[in-house]
Order: structure tokens, then C-alpha cells, then sequence
């Protein structure tokens, strides 16, 4: 199951579940499009992948299977 990490790995923001502007590769590292486009050069800095739209889970189904709530290191080294 996908795991629909909290926040941007690069710069700290948070990302809601439902979240337009949360994008992914291939190993669910996490960003906000604004890191990808700005910073990353739309590739992953973790695996050098692509990185697409993060779907959103259906509401019944998150209430069923929750977003994450583990933050994880700053791969960018700075937050908002």
C-alpha cells in the first residue's frame, strides 16, 4: 500500500493527505511540487528517479488505512 508521507523531504512542508501539490517516485519519497520544479529538477535526490502526482487515497479508505505520521530527515538540509 502506498504510504502517503506527511510532509516535503526537502524543504518541511506539510502535506495533508489530500494535498494538490504533493508529488512522489517510485519509492514514495515525498515532495511539494514547488521543491520539484524549483529545486530538484523534477528528480528524485534520493534515488534519481521521476517524480509524478501523488494520488489521493478515497476518504473512506483513509479512514480505513491512515496517511503517515513519521516525518523523516531533510534530504535538502533546510526547512520552510
Amino acid at each position: 500500500m502506498l504510504e502517503l508521507r506527511p510532509h516535503c523531504e526537502c524543504c518541511g512542508k506539510d502535506l495533508a493527505p489530500d494535498a494538490a501539490d504533493a508529488m512522489i517516485c517510485s519509492f514514495e519519497c515525498t515532495f511539494c511540487a514547488a521543491c520539484v520544479a524549483q529545486r530538484l529538477d523534477h528528480a528524485c535526490p534520493n534515488c534519481g528517479g521521476g517524480l509524478e502526482r501523488r494520488p489521493q487515497r478515497p476518504a473512506a479508505m483513509l479512514a480505513k488505512y491512515p496517511a503517515s505520521t513519521t516525518r523523516r530527515t531533510l534530504v535538502c538540509g533546510t526547512s520552510h
